[in-house]
């Protein structure tokens, strides 16, 4: 079985599914510091990383907004004096999907 940041991050389209409570169940262990979290009705996965500056903090910001480019998948990131927090949805389906899991695999891999 490939690790999770290898598997491809898919096109999300209007109406996709949002993952199912076994999808869940079998994708964050894979993914341990991350956090499911609701806001405004929506699942989403959040992590904060800590950094011992700014320009460190920043720099991995910019990391992470690289990959979300390339993937066409953006989430909302928070940078902060020595820390970001990163929190990954699929904004067309206001819900959680396969890719953030994938996205947020990728993420740590970047830590």
């Amino acid at each position: 079985m490939r690790e999770l940041k290898d598997n491809p991050c898919e096109a999300c389209r209007m109406g996709a599914p949002t993952v199912t409570g076994d999808e869940i169940a079998e994708l964050t262990p894979q993914i341990p510091e991350w956090k499911i979290i609701e806001r405004d009705g929506i699942k989403r996965l959040e992590r904060s990383y800590t950094f011992p500056d700014f320009a460190e903090a920043l720099a991995f910001a910019n990391r992470v907004g690289e990959i979300a480019e390339a993937q066409g998948h953006h989430p909302d990131i928070l940078t902060e004096w020595g820390k970001v927090t990163v929190t990954w949805w699929s904004h067309k389906i206001n819900g959680l999907h396969r890719n953030d899991f994938v996205m947020a695999a990728r993420t740590d891999g970047l830590s």
